[in-house]
């Protein structure tokens, strides 16, 4: 039953545009049902936002899909996430072969998503901090992908990005973004702004400062 779910949802995504088969390989692979509460589990393979504790959310199986293939991740990439949340994001990526950081301003959800993630064998290093100035320890990343709708960009997570590095973040209202995607060249940055999605705010120091 659980695989037909799984075979669907691929076919949903294809049927949205989702041309990589190496994000739709990780989706099908790693198991949604994990990261969500027992009580929706008969939803994980829907393609919809499901609610987690703390009010926030495990994002639609098409936007995790839509993003990770705008994020172009290569096997080895070192690849810094903000927004940790359920761990969903986290698993796909560390499927996909990157080096996931990842950090979750959340002590709940950090903690949750620490145990989850090792229970099922994926190597993600996780920091409880303000995502929005980023994990300079590591820096500079070969991908950043913010999983949060920030208001701007923060400046700390374009100074952590690699020269021929990318980041993918939602920006606009604490209501509604658009997906930006941004390339760091030698000469600078350049922008691509692609669909409307919503995203929890962003908080933090370079972020929403109250919500």
């Amino acid at each position: 039953m659980l695989e037909e779910e799984k075979k669907k949802l691929i076919a949903t995504l294809r049927k949205k545009g989702i041309r990589d088969e190496k994000v739709l390989k990780a989706i099908y692979q790693v198991p949604r049902e994990k990261f969500i509460s027992p009580a929706l589990r008969k939803y994980a393979y829907d393609d919809n936002a499901l609610p987690i504790e703390c009010a926030q959310t495990i994002s639609q199986p098409y936007t995790v899909a839509y993003m990770t293939e705008q994020l172009n991740v290569k096997s080895g990439d070192k690849v810094l996430e903000i927004g940790t949340g359920s761990g969903y994001q986290s698993a796909i990526l560390a499927k996909m072969g990157a080096e996931v950081y990842s950090v979750e301003r959340i002590k709940k959800l950090h903690e949750k998503a620490r145990k989850l993630l090792s229970e099922l064998g994926y190597n993600v290093r996780l920091k409880l901090d303000d995502g929005t100035i980023g994990w300079e320890e590591f820096a500079p990343y070969d991908r950043i992908i913010v999983t949060a709708g920030a208001p701007e960009i923060p400046e700390s997570l374009l100074k952590q990005l690699k020269t021929g590095g990318r980041i993918v973040i939602p920006v606009g209202s604490a209501e509604h973004q658009r997906l930006y995607v941004i390339d760091k060249t030698v000469k600078g940055y350049s922008r691509k702004v692609f669909h409307h999605f919503r995203f929890v705010p962003l908080i933090g120091k370079e972020g929403w400062q109250k919500y």
